[in-house]
Protein backbone atom coordinates (compact mmCIF):
# COMPACT_ATOMS: atom_id res chain seq x y z
CA UNK A 1 0.00 0.00 0.00
CA UNK A 2 1.75 3.48 -0.88
CA UNK A 3 1.12 6.66 0.78
CA UNK A 4 -0.66 9.20 -0.57
CA UNK A 5 1.32 12.37 -2.15
CA UNK A 6 1.28 15.30 0.22
CA UNK A 7 0.89 18.83 -0.96
CA UNK A 8 1.62 22.03 1.23
CA UNK A 9 -1.92 24.42 1.32
CA UNK A 10 -1.83 25.95 -2.38
CA UNK A 11 0.59 24.39 -3.98
CA UNK A 12 -1.48 21.27 -5.33
CA UNK A 13 -1.09 20.68 -9.15
CA UNK A 14 -3.78 21.37 -11.07
CA UNK A 15 -6.03 19.17 -12.62
CA UNK A 16 -6.79 18.22 -8.74
CA UNK A 17 -9.55 19.61 -6.56
CA UNK A 18 -10.98 19.12 -3.13
CA UNK A 19 -14.75 17.48 -2.80
CA UNK A 20 -15.59 21.40 -2.40
CA UNK A 21 -13.82 22.63 -5.09
CA UNK A 22 -15.39 19.90 -7.36
CA UNK A 23 -18.68 20.62 -6.21
CA UNK A 24 -18.49 24.42 -7.24
CA UNK A 25 -17.45 23.27 -10.47
CA UNK A 26 -20.66 21.45 -10.51
CA UNK A 27 -18.73 18.12 -10.20
CA UNK A 28 -18.38 15.12 -7.63
CA UNK A 29 -15.80 12.21 -7.39
CA UNK A 30 -18.09 10.03 -8.38
CA UNK A 31 -16.39 6.47 -7.06
CA UNK A 32 -12.91 7.33 -7.80
CA UNK A 33 -10.18 6.71 -5.06
CA UNK A 34 -8.58 9.79 -3.26
CA UNK A 35 -5.02 10.62 -5.20
CA UNK A 36 -3.38 12.99 -3.15
CA UNK A 37 -3.87 15.22 -0.06
CA UNK A 38 -3.26 19.01 0.81
CA UNK A 39 -2.27 20.13 4.38
CA UNK A 40 -3.00 23.45 6.01
CA UNK A 41 -0.59 24.12 8.91
CA UNK A 42 -2.48 25.45 12.22
CA UNK A 43 -0.51 26.47 15.25
CA UNK A 44 -2.21 24.21 17.87
CA UNK A 45 -4.00 21.24 16.30
CA UNK A 46 -1.69 20.34 14.06
CA UNK A 47 -2.08 20.24 10.28
CA UNK A 48 -5.92 20.54 8.98
CA UNK A 49 -6.32 17.91 5.71
CA UNK A 50 -8.22 17.85 2.54
CA UNK A 51 -8.49 14.73 0.23
CA UNK A 52 -7.70 15.95 -3.43
CA UNK A 53 -9.77 13.56 -6.24
CA UNK A 54 -8.76 13.86 -10.47
CA UNK A 55 -10.89 16.59 -12.19
CA UNK A 56 -10.31 14.72 -15.60
CA UNK A 57 -11.82 11.43 -14.11
CA UNK A 58 -14.74 13.57 -12.33
CA UNK A 59 -18.60 13.39 -13.04
CA UNK A 60 -21.41 16.03 -13.13
CA UNK A 61 -23.68 16.18 -10.24
CA UNK A 62 -26.98 14.39 -10.49
CA UNK A 63 -29.74 16.63 -10.58
CA UNK A 64 -32.63 16.98 -8.31
CA UNK A 65 -35.77 14.96 -9.15
CA UNK A 66 -38.90 15.81 -8.06
CA UNK A 67 -39.04 13.12 -5.42
CA UNK A 68 -35.78 14.23 -3.91
CA UNK A 69 -36.90 18.00 -3.84
CA UNK A 70 -40.42 16.56 -1.44
CA UNK A 71 -37.98 14.56 0.44
CA UNK A 72 -35.73 17.31 1.06
CA UNK A 73 -38.91 19.74 1.98
CA UNK A 74 -40.39 17.07 3.84
CA UNK A 75 -37.53 16.64 6.02
CA UNK A 76 -36.76 20.11 6.47
CA UNK A 77 -40.74 20.25 7.91
CA UNK A 78 -40.03 18.16 10.17
CA UNK A 79 -36.92 20.13 12.35
CA UNK A 80 -39.59 22.87 12.26
CA UNK A 81 -41.64 21.25 14.29
CA UNK A 82 -41.29 21.31 18.20
CA UNK A 83 -41.09 18.06 19.48
CA UNK A 84 -42.23 19.87 23.14
CA UNK A 85 -45.63 21.60 22.16
CA UNK A 86 -45.80 20.61 18.26
CA UNK A 87 -46.10 23.71 17.04
CA UNK A 88 -44.36 25.25 13.70
CA UNK A 89 -41.43 27.15 15.36
CA UNK A 90 -41.05 29.24 12.00
CA UNK A 91 -37.35 28.61 11.86
CA UNK A 92 -34.93 24.81 11.88
CA UNK A 93 -35.02 23.15 15.31
CA UNK A 94 -31.23 23.51 17.17
CA UNK A 95 -30.39 20.48 17.80
CA UNK A 96 -28.10 21.42 20.85
CA UNK A 97 -31.65 22.77 21.82
CA UNK A 98 -34.38 20.13 20.60
CA UNK A 99 -36.58 22.12 21.14
CA UNK A 100 -38.37 25.63 20.46
CA UNK A 101 -36.82 28.68 21.93
CA UNK A 102 -40.17 29.15 24.20
CA UNK A 103 -39.79 25.32 25.49
CA UNK A 104 -36.08 25.51 26.14
CA UNK A 105 -35.85 28.78 27.79
CA UNK A 106 -39.32 29.25 29.11
CA UNK A 107 -40.50 32.80 30.78
CA UNK A 108 -40.53 33.29 34.77
CA UNK A 109 -43.68 33.15 36.19
CA UNK A 110 -43.94 36.04 38.83
CA UNK A 111 -45.58 35.31 41.98
CA UNK A 112 -48.38 37.46 42.71
CA UNK A 113 -47.74 39.69 45.73
CA UNK A 114 -50.74 38.86 48.27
Amino acid sequence: MSALPVYRWRLAPEGLATFRQLRALGLRPGGQPVVAQVERPRRRRGPLVAYLYRVDQAKPVRPMTPGRWAALAKANAARRVCPECGRDAGYRIPASLGMCTPCAYPEPTTAAAG
